[in-house]
């Protein structure tokens, strides 16, 4: 039941992930209003620690990639250690 529950949590945070960043190309879209604007200081949150440590690549920021690599790594690691013990 609770690697469930972490699996719904970590697909909400792909799905933030990867709305935030198709929004970023779309500037008709003002992240300042409401309901983007929480989804974007949920993003801001998330990204910080991958951003700090990969710099931009001419304009290209790959953080976005390498933040759901990771994520998708651990979500991996929690659920084979959860599953096993019946959680």
């Amino acid at each position: 039941m609770i690697s469930y529950a972490i699996s719904i949590v970590f697909k909400i945070i792909y799905l933030i992930i990867i709305v935030v960043v198709l929004i970023s190309w779309i500037p008709v879209f003002n992240i300042e209003k409401e309901p983007l604007a929480s989804i974007v200081a949920v993003y801001n949150k998330i990204m910080a620690p991958f951003k700090a440590i990969i710099p931009p690549i001419g304009m290209l920021d790959i953080s976005p990639i390498v933040a759901i690599i990771a994520l998708q790594i651990l979500e991996r690691l929690l659920y084979s250690i959860l599953v096993p013990l019946g959680l």
